[in-house]
């Protein structure tokens, strides 16, 4: 039997309104390309799966009991797909006309091109610098959390965690991209063995990308073609979209604790063997230093 071209793999939590936004821009703007799309929720407390379900029959709602994590939900999702392709794509996010019909033939286009994203804009307008990403090198994350990237915002040497001496505008290699737009072909996802999932929440897209290219394949940052984030309304933790996302300070405490762990999980992973221990160590006690910064501050 012949694979459709795309499967859609959304995890919520949460999200309820969000989510229907996100479904109707896609049911409303694809044409051109076969495609389903499958909603792994992860245990919301809203109405979100009764109002999918109620939205359209064709969307594959997978109801989880608890709240499994972003990278084992999306690995559910990927036991009911069949796409050549697969777009992880955020539940607050909305999808303009042409953008997947774009980015399919644009992997059609690029054989050994393992993932890739759009240009991913928030609602202030500006690009998503997530989905435009150098690995957190010691050295890169230095720059960034220090501040040396803003110095030198041009500079190769010193922005090398968001590669911002790249021109956005045009289409080109990445290192990394964000979970919130990743198209993914089905024979590089497979050869990487898809999500790890001891990342709960945070940190999984860049060990998605590490994975990728060590294997051989091509991320690219496709900005022809765009997608609207409404950045964080699961967490809470981001100002962008602080208006809008139902999270407590309780799940933004839980959720910042989750993005630092994540931090850790990469390095023991990919970095151990790579750099001293000293280094470690220091790497180690700067990301305690930043989640104790960054939790005095949540409200």
């Amino acid at each position: 039997m012949k694979k459709i071209d795309l499967s859609i793999i959304i995890v919520s939590f949460n999200t309820e309104d969000l989510t229907l936004a996100c479904l109707r821009s896609l049911y409303e703007h694809i044409s051109g390309i076969t495609f389903e799309v499958i909603v792994v929720d992860n245990a919301s407390k809203d109405d979100s799966v009764k109002r999918m379900q109620q939205y359209n029959s064709k969307v594959n709602v997978i109801a989880n009991k608890e709240n499994v994590g972003f990278s084992k939900a999306n690995n559910i999702g990927i036991k009911e797909s069949s796409g050549r392709y697969i777009l992880f794509l955020n539940s607050d996010t909305v999808v303009p006309e042409k953008t997947l019909q774009y980015m399919v033939e644009f992997m059609d286009n690029q054989q050994r091109a393992g993932a890739a994203t759009c240009f991913v804009r928030m609602a202030n307008g500006q690009l998503d610098d997530a989905a435009h990403r150098g690995f957190p090198t010691p050295w890169n994350a230095l720059c960034h959390f220090s501040g040396l990237s803003k110095v030198f915002p041009n500079s190769m040497f010193f922005n090398g965690y968001h590669l911002a001496w790249k021109d956005v505008m045009k289409t080109h290699e990445i290192d990394a991209l964000a979970g919130a737009f990743m198209i993914v072909r089905r024979e590089a996802g497979e050869q990487v063995g898809w999500w790890d999932e001891d990342y709960f929440f945070y940190g999984e897209d860049i060990d998605f990308c590490y994975m990728l290219k060590q294997n051989g394949w091509k991320i690219y940052f496709v900005p022809d073609v765009e997608i609207l984030h409404l950045k964080g309304a699961s967490s809470g933790i981001k100002k962008e979209s602080q208006q809008i996302s139902k999270a407590n300070i309780e799940t933004k405490k839980w959720v910042t604790n989750q993005r630092f762990t994540a931090m850790k999980t990469f390095y023991k992973k990919h970095y151990t063997d790579k750099y001293p221990s000293l280094i470690m160590s220091l790497v180690f006690y700067a990301i305690d230093q930043k989640l104790r910064r960054t939790l005095a501050t949540i409200e």
